[in-house]
C-alpha cells in the first residue's frame, strides 16, 4: 500500500512547515490529487487515519481537491477530459495524447497555529 508512504510524506511536509513557522499543529490542510496519480482513495483514507495519529495533522481538517485528467491530442490539438490514461481523442480517435492535468499529488495549502 503506497498510500501510507504518501501520507507519511504529507506528515513530513506538514511537520516541517509547522516547525518553520513556530507552530504546534496544523488546523487545515488542502491536498490536490489527480485522477491519474495512482492513489486509491479508500486506501488513502484508511492510511490517513493511521498515519496522522500523534502528529501535527492529527486534528487537522483535511480537504481534498480531486483533479480530473485532461489531455491534448497531438494530432488535432483537441483538449479533452480523459477517463483513463490511454483514452483516444474523442475528436479524431488518435491515441497520441499529452496529459496536461491529472497527475497532481501535492499539498496545496496548510494553516498552522
Amino acid at each position: 500500500m503506497h498510500e501510507l508512504s504518501i501520507v507519511m510524506s504529507v506528515v513530513d511536509i506538514a511537520r516541517d512547515q509547522a516547525i518553520s513557522h513556530n507552530a504546534s499543529k496544523v488546523d487545515k490542510i488542502e491536498l490536490e490529487i489527480g485522477s491519474l496519480a495512482g492513489v486509491e482513495m479508500a486506501a488513502f483514507t484508511f492510511a490517513w487515519k493511521a498515519g496522522v495519529q500523534n502528529t501535527v495533522l492529527e486534528k487537522a481538517e483535511r480537504i481534498i481537491h480531486h483533479i480530473p485528467a485532461r489531455a491534448k491530442c497531438m494530432s488535432c490539438q483537441h483538449e479533452f477530459e480523459m477517463m483513463e490514461l490511454y483514452s483516444p481523442c474523442p475528436n479524431c480517435g488518435d491515441y497520441f495524447n499529452e496529459v496536461i492535468q491529472g497527475r497532481e499529488l501535492r499539498v496545496k495549502s496548510l494553516i498552522v497555529s
